[in-house]
């Protein structure tokens, strides 16, 4: 899979932009601030439909102006394809020139693993920073698992909203089923699209993690849910109920699940070092690459933003021996070579490239 040339108008602080790229290795590089992240943010955008770096759609617009586009160009085995995006009062997706109606219709045409400053902290922070590493990664190959999810949060807001009217105005505690029924059936699904993917990444992670340390270490990975069968979550709603009544919010679901890595039987979020911290998610990242592969047969596009400098030397040299076959993006403030590798460079000056 290759993105072949990417075209911006009045996105972030770029103007007007045309870039073609390299089918292997593409350096991004100039000072901070000067636009080099917000170009992996619009493939970004191409391929998941939102940002990674923002909610508010209306800032990725550039300053003064009412509009803006992205427009990139893709290859893949089997075909090639173009996916254009407009910004406005309003979003429109088109994909193959046809404007698509749903997020589904766009997921899983150019598939892409994502590595920033931020992921650094994926198993440091709290359980929605997982969460969400795991949404993105399993709506790219299911795009199905976008609709569970988001009827499984619109039923959990319904059913939260409906515990406090119970507490405020008395509202009576029986209804709560008619809610306990639809996010039981919604979060059953999720359970399901969840374990079948940590399950992959179990059998992947193993091997990549061996590697990158030269055997030195054992990693695992447990994924955490309190949902076991829809008659069991039922049965848990139903006990919870008065405390979820005080409370005001649902404390059962897969809303807060969670997954945990040890290295040789450690928990990385207590015990691990930097280092391991560093190398741990470089597995998992490249775990995820491994299961998109096994999936769909062929490399997702990696995007890493700022990414080189997390690593020393030598987890540089191991990672890089791990994505061969891989067109990859990478952002960084200083130029740097590479080895025997095919790559184009660009510089980034103030929202214009060279």
């Amino acid at each position: 899979m290759l993105i072949t040339s990417l075209k911006l108008k009045n996105f972030r602080n770029y103007n007007e932009l045309k870039m073609d790229f390299n089918r292997d290795i593409n350096i991004i590089y100039g000072d901070n601030a000067q636009g080099k992240t917000n170009i992996l943010e619009s493939i970004f955008m191409t391929s998941i439909g939102k940002s990674f770096r923002t909610n508010k759609e209306k800032e990725l617009i550039k300053m003064g102006e009412d509009y803006s586009k992205i427009e990139v160009e893709f290859l893949k085995t089997d075909r090639e394809g173009t996916i254009k995006i407009e910004l406005s009062d309003k979003k429109n997706v088109f994909v193959n020139g046809v404007k698509i109606k749903k997020l589904s219709e766009l997921l899983g045409n150019i598939n892409i693993v994502i590595f920033t400053p931020d992921d650094i902290g994926i198993l440091k922070d709290g359980p929605s920073k997982r969460r969400r590493f795991l949404d993105i990664f399993i709506s790219q190959l299911r795009p199905n698992y976008v609709y569970c999810l988001n009827m499984y949060l619109k039923a959990l807001e319904q059913r939260n909203n409906y515990l406090k009217q119970i507490k405020i105005e008395n509202k009576k505690e029986e209804f709560l089923d008619i809610w306990d029924e639809k996010i039981a059936d919604y979060a059953e699904k999720v359970f399901k699209y969840r374990l079948e993917f940590i399950d992959k990444i179990r059998r992947e992670i193993t091997s990549v993690h061996s590697i990158i340390t030269e055997n030195n270490e054992e990693i695992n990975i447990e994924y955490i849910t309190d949902f076991n069968s829809k008659d069991d979550y039922l049965k848990k709603l139903k006990i919870s109920r008065k405390i979820d009544t005080l409370k005001g919010y649902t404390s059962k679901g897969v809303h807060r699940d969670d997954f945990n890595i040890y290295i040789n039987n450690n928990l990385v979020n207590i015990y691990g070092s930097q280092g391991q911290h560093r190398t741990a998610v470089l597995s998992l990242k490249l775990s995820e690459l491994r299961v998109i592969h096994n999936e769909i047969g062929e490399n997702p596009i990696l995007l890493l933003d700022d990414f080189m400098s997390e690593l020393d030397e030598k987890r540089r040299k191991n990672f890089l021996n791990n994505i061969k076959d891989t067109q990859v993006l990478i952002t960084c403030t200083d130029k740097f070579e590479l080895e025997k590798l095919n790559y184009n460079v660009y510089n980034v000056k103030n929202g214009k490239i060279k």
